[in-house]
């Protein structure tokens, strides 16, 4: 009897380009990661955008890892400061929380890389303050990493508040 191997169909929609309105649902500490420029501390977010997967009807969750770093070069520091619409002040360059991030909502600027085996990706290219003429959004039917194994809730995001400046 034969023993048949076959590439697996890929599932994976990529979310549309363009600018979204989008909600920070998650912060994960990714530890140590050995890359090509040694090891390095990294952390993930990701983002629940304003636009539904036509083929899951769940809205896209888009992710970007950085290294731990609010080094001035560092691009953490440099999507973050876009991100908030002001650059950290010395007492906040001694320590930021990135927990603060959950439920805050900003645009992403999305595009599609294509590698060579012909397979799309989405990229996060720019984040961008939320637009105020526009609400706010709040996570839908997410659950944080960290929650996964003990709840099937919402984790801890906090609903958008429709303040001035961004709460972090």
């Amino acid at each position: 009897m034969p023993i048949i191997a076959r590439k697996p169909e890929s599932s994976f929609d990529p979310c549309p380009e363009g600018l979204h309105q989008a909600v920070c649902v998650d912060v994960l500490d990714l530890g140590i990661v050995n890359g090509p420029y040694g090891e390095k501390h990294k952390v993930e977010l990701r983002w629940q955008v304003d636009q539904e997967n036509q083929h899951t009807g769940r809205r896209f969750v888009l992710r970007k890892w950085y290294t731990l770093s609010l080094h001035e070069k560092a691009t953490l520091r440099k999507d973050l400061e876009c991100w908030r619409g002001r650059k950290f002040t010395e007492q906040e360059l001694d320590g930021f929380d990135l927990e603060k991030l959950l439920g805050v909502n900003c645009q992403l600027q999305v595009i599609h890389n294509i590698v060579d085996e012909g397979k799309t990706y989405d990229n996060v290219q720019a984040i961008v303050p939320h637009n105020k003429k526009v609400p706010q959004i709040a996570a839908q039917e997410y659950t944080r990493q960290k929650d996964r194994a003990t709840s099937q809730g919402n984790g801890s995001i906090p609903p958008p508040t429709d303040d001035d400046a961004p709460p972090f």
